[in-house]
This record gives C-alpha cells, sequence and structure tokens, in this order.
C-alpha cells in the first residue's frame, strides 16, 4: 500500500534528470569555433549550422570564430574562452578527424578538467546509424574546460546536425547547470 501511494526507487531516481533539465537555463551563452584551414566564413556551412540552431533554440552565440588547425591558436583561443563571463558552452566542429592536420583532440584533450566520454561515445554510435563503420574514424570529445562546457564533433553540416539534434540542444542547459556546481 505504502508504494502505491510513492513513488518507488526506480521512479523516483529515473525523474532526477528531468528536475535537474527544469532547474537549468534555458538560454547560454555560446562560443562556436571552427577549426579548418580551408573553411572562410562563406564556406563555413559547419559553424553557420551550429550558430543557426543555437539561435533558434533561444541560446547566444557570443563568439563566432573560423581558426587554423594549429595547436597553439587552437589552445589559446581555448583558454581564451575559458575566462570569459559570458560563455558557458564552446562547441568546436572540425580538426576531429585522423588526418595529420586534424589537432583539436589533442588540444582539447589536454586542456579538460573533466571528461564526457558518453559525448563522444554517444555521437560516433548515432554517428554509425547513418555512415556506417566510417563513424570511427571521428574522435569528437566532450568535457569540462573549467566551468565551461566543451563539445567538439566533425566538420561536416550532417555530423553538425546530427550532434546538436540528437545530443547537445536536449542537454545544453543541463550541461551547464552541472558545469557550474
Amino acid at each position: 500500500m505504502f508504494r502505491a501511494k510513492h513513488m518507488t526507487e526506480d521512479q523516483a531516481a529515473a525523474s532526477v534528470p528531468e528536475q535537474h533539465r527544469r532547474q537549468a537555463p534555458a538560454a547560454v551563452g555560446c562560443a562556436v569555433i571552427t577549426v579548418s584551414d580551408t573553411r572562410t566564413e562563406q564556406t563555413d556551412v559547419g559553424g553557420r549550422t551550429l550558430a543557426e540552431m543555437l539561435a533558434a533554440a533561444g541560446h547566444s552565440v557570443v563568439l563566432r570564430r573560423i581558426v587554423p588547425d594549429e595547436a597553439d591558436q587552437i589552445r589559446r583561443l581555448l583558454l581564451e574562452l575559458r575566462d570569459r563571463a559570458d560563455v558557458d558552452a564552446i562547441l568546436l566542429t572540425g580538426g576531429t578527424g585522423i588526418s595529420s592536420r586534424d589537432q583539436t583532440f589533442e588540444v582539447v584533450d589536454g586542456l579538460l578538467d573533466k571528461r564526457l566520454p558518453g559525448y563522444g561515445e554517444l555521437l560516433r554510435m548515432l554517428s554509425y546509424q547513418q555512415v556506417g563503420p566510417a563513424a570511427m574514424l571521428t574522435r569528437a570529445i566532450g568535457g569540462l574546460l573549467g566551468s565551461k562546457v566543451l563539445l567538439t564533433m566533425p566538420g561536416s553540416p550532417a555530423a553538425v546536425q546530427l550532434a546538436m539534434e540528437k545530443l547537445i540542444l536536449p542537454e545544453l542547459g543541463h550541461l551547464v547547470r552541472e558545469a557550474r556546481r
């Protein structure tokens, strides 16, 4: 009888993420970074897609930049963003592959204070459903840089859209809430 009137432990545990989502900020400040040696403002479809999807979801894009695939430049920019009060989340597109020029993974991995291994794992799983075994070529990574959420994704517009729709937008406020605690 007692259990019929009250939530079971499983029901209570299942509602915790939803409670956290309700307490999360509805809008967060985001930096959108494209890592590329070849993209320009006109040809950066992935970065434009990121910015447009963030804005459509009510978030603000406080900075959008294209940075060459140079470890020192990527690192310097990320450290600047870590210290900005108006940035809650840093989203990078590009440079996550395995070519000799792809530097995003190494730089981000070396800077993260806490890792979110599930982010990359889930993105690869979802990508596998679209592109098959080629999904293993992405080294997408996520975690915390100080109190900032930092997530990377491949440069292809399809991968950006997949990451945003299925992973990032549904949890961005929740991620930022937890990062601030």
